[in-house]
């Protein structure tokens, strides 16, 4: 095919973003956790509704409307799919999703609470409850000893502690 056919990028066209990846296990969220997609969807409707207000977009300003449509998109579905789990509601003898579990090991106390994928942030104590972690948590009661299985080596940690903070 000769080149006079195919028209050359003249830097005016919208990057395009890949799909956001949505997990294949159950959305499970505490309430803050619903509260905080909701609160995400919310502002990213607002940058993308004072965006989308402007007349004459630049590239950059359509390359950031694309991002927010992707966050949107992203966000509808993870509300839409959110299976909110009271924490009040669940068995105070063990530990299961939205327990707040202190635990001793070799590394000392430390205190995780279980959570949502998108509510899931170690360096603030929320772990995931499809993290190894989780797992080797979820089910345990106070006195139990459960192995951490992680990359770093097996750790044998004990719970001292189950709490649920509604």
């Amino acid at each position: 095919m000769s080149r006079a056919f195919v028209k050359d990028d003249d830097g005016d066209t919208p990057e395009v973003l890949p799909e956001l990846p949505i997990s294949t296990h159950p959305h499970y969220v505490t309430p803050r956790g619903l509260a905080l997609l909701r609160g995400r969807l919310e502002k990213a409707a607002a940058s993308h509704d004072a965006l989308k207000g402007n007349e004459q977009e630049t590239l950059d300003q359509r390359n950031e409307l694309g991002a927010l449509e992707r966050d949107l998109r992203y966000l509808h579905a993870r509300i839409a799919s959110a299976i909110e789990v009271d924490p009040s509601k669940q068995p105070h003898d063990r530990v299961a999703f939205g327990a707040t579990v202190t635990v001793d090991s070799e590394e000392g106390e430390r205190r995780w609470q279980i959570v949502g994928e998108d509510e899931a942030d170690a360096e603030h104590g929320l772990v995931s409850y499809v993290s190894p972690l989780a797992t080797a948590l979820l089910g345990a009661r106070v006195g139990d000893e459960v192995r951490w299985q992680r990359p770093a080596g097996d750790m044998m940690i004990e719970v001292l502690r189950i709490d649920y903070v509604a």
